[in-house]
């Protein structure tokens, strides 16, 4: 029998195209003699009393493999829904950019097919954790597997942070906001705001500062084992935002602590096997091709 037979299917956007791959994958994992199971608002999209509802509780232990079907936003809700869980994750891309959602719409039959029968491969990919704290006591919380950002929400003002890793200060700064992202993260928010790219096995962190008040300010790369303190300005008159993922946020007060440190449990993606994240950077970020010229004098 088949390493992945029961499998779930999560889509959250509810675009024509979203739902159609959708029933295209159910049937095809149908026909193909797989047990369906489907999240709950998944399962209202597909109207089929043959598919079984599944909860967030009862994924671990009944299916082998969650097929998310949309964008990069989506795969960044189910890793945080499923962090805890030993199920692996796969992509199909309805989304734009697609760095998390490996299998394109035209292919998904040939793709996911090839998967279920053994030919592909899988990473681990860590997240980061937070909290959120006021006088010692914990407010809010939150998991990313892109970035955490703190940022001044709506205002236009500039904010004050100080910031601290493994209990070493590093620096006070006025800025539009600071950017805490993993490898996973670095081809998002983080390298829009100038920070670097990192290879997604790397054990690292990146903190990347949005529109710093000073030249000398610059993005940082640190171990992935590294805790972060952020102590927000205390002379800051507004009230900044943490975003996880860019989808929750946890509002916080001048004099609030911030803490992030890496989730000990990482999330598992599963990957066909002609997948390569550089030749992923070179069709998504417009990287030049190899020139034909040189590739003959090296194939000499």
């Amino acid at each position: 029998m088949s390493r992945f037979q029961n499998i779930g299917v999560v889509a959250r956007l509810r675009q024509s195209e979203v739902i159609d791959s959708l029933h295209r994958l159910v049937a095809f994992l149908k026909a193909d003699g797989r047990t369906v199971f489907a999240e709950t608002l998944t399962a209202a999209s597909l109207d089929d009393p043959a598919i079984q509802t599944i909860s967030r509780r009862s994924v671990e232990g009944t299916v082998d493999l969650v097929i998310v079907v949309g964008g990069d936003g989506s795969m960044l809700g189910a890793a945080r829904a499923l962090a805890d869980l030993n199920v692996p994750l796969l992509g199909l891309n309805r989304g734009r950019l697609g760095f998390l959602t490996d299998i394109h719409p035209d292919d998904m039959e040939l793709s996911v097919g090839k998967v279920l029968a053994g030919e592909f491969f899988d990473t681990e990919r860590f997240l980061l954790e937070m909290v959120v704290e006021r006088n010692g006591e914990e407010i809010g919380d939150g998991l990313a597997l892109n970035d955490f950002v703190l940022h001044p929400g709506k205002s236009v003002r500039m904010m004050e942070l100080e910031l601290y890793i493994d209990g070493q200060f590093v620096y006070s700064q006025r800025s539009d906001g600071l950017i805490v992202s993993t490898p996973t993260g670095s081809t998002a928010y983080a390298l829009s705001a100038g920070g670097p790219i990192m290879t997604p096995s790397l054990n690292a962190i990146v903190l990347v500062p949005m529109n710093a008040h000073t030249l000398a300010s610059r993005p940082i790369v640190i171990s992935g084992e590294s805790k972060l303190e952020i102590l927000v300005g205390t002379r800051n008159e507004l009230h900044p935002l943490v975003s996880c993922d860019g989808q929750i946020d946890v509002a916080t007060e001048p004099g609030d602590v911030i803490r992030i440190k890496r989730k000990e449990r990482p999330v598992r993606l599963i990957h066909p096997v002609d997948h390569n994240f550089y030749e992923t950077c070179r069709n998504k970020l417009g990287w030049g091709k190899r020139l034909d010229s040189l590739r003959s004098d090296t194939d000499n």
